[in-house]
């Protein structure tokens, strides 16, 4: 069953081209043009994501989001603005917004951070895995050691943690700020130099496992790709 998107954009265009993109990657996507029409979707329908414009007639986004959080403090929200200013940024995550992506944007970026964004439940079920197999890496997260082919390694907890978290998300994408909040506890310029040193050092072991590739996604995440 597809997953279900509450699209509200007034920007008609722009609207029906991005529904047009989702649908075509397996979304049900309902289209409203301003917030009032977005809220009445919302109450008559149920929906797996909401994204929402920002600057939109008769009722804006953040509006929008206020309104339908006193209905339901679940359903995740995505704001995109034209506007990147630091008020509106922290406005949108204080409502409570689980991504908040600046105009023009990357179509294939905005799809990564929807699959992330729904997969965290299903990731947070699955937290308890304590040992992974993929292509040639074994991987025990309670003991905090790694073999890749013949060679064996001790993983550091910064280590540990991290790759535990890319087996969870393996073959999709893992947000940059999901691992710095859960890892290192805060989001900065020198966590994220850490995370960045740290991702090398994962590299440099899997390097020998070809079914095996950590890639960089647009910069705002990670993807560990099973080849085989």
């Amino acid at each position: 069953m597809s997953n279900r998107i509450l699209l509200v954009e007034d920007d008609q265009s722009f609207g029906a081209v991005l529904k047009d993109y989702l649908s075509i990657n397996n979304f049900d996507v309902t289209l409203a043009i301003d917030g009032e029409l977005g809220l009445k979707e919302f109450t008559e329908k149920e929906f797996d994501i909401c994204i929402f414009d920002v600057m939109m007639p008769k009722k804006d986004g953040f509006s929008l989001a206020e309104d339908v959080r006193k209905i339901d403090k679940n359903t995740p929200i995505i704001f995109l603005t034209a506007r990147n200013q630091r008020e509106d940024v922290l406005k949108g995550y204080q409502i409570g917004a689980d991504d908040y992506i600046t105009k023009p944007f990357d179509t294939e970026l905005l799809l990564y951070k929807i699959k992330a964004i729904l997969q965290r439940s299903a990731v947070v079920e699955d937290e308890e895995q304590e040992q992974f197999k993929i292509s040639n890496m074994f991987f025990d997260s309670v003991l905090r050691q790694l073999r890749v082919g013949d060679n064996e390694y001790k993983l550091s907890p910064k280590e540990n943690e991290l790759l535990k978290l890319l087996c969870l998300h393996r073959n999709d994408f893992m947000p940059r700020d999901l691992a710095l909040r859960k890892i290192w506890k805060k989001e900065n310029y020198f966590t994220a130099r850490s995370m960045d040193v740290y991702i090398a050092k994962l590299r440099k072991l899997l390097k020998d496992d070809e079914g095996l590739e950590i890639i960089n996604v647009h910069g705002e995440g990670f993807r560990l790709l099973v080849k085989n």
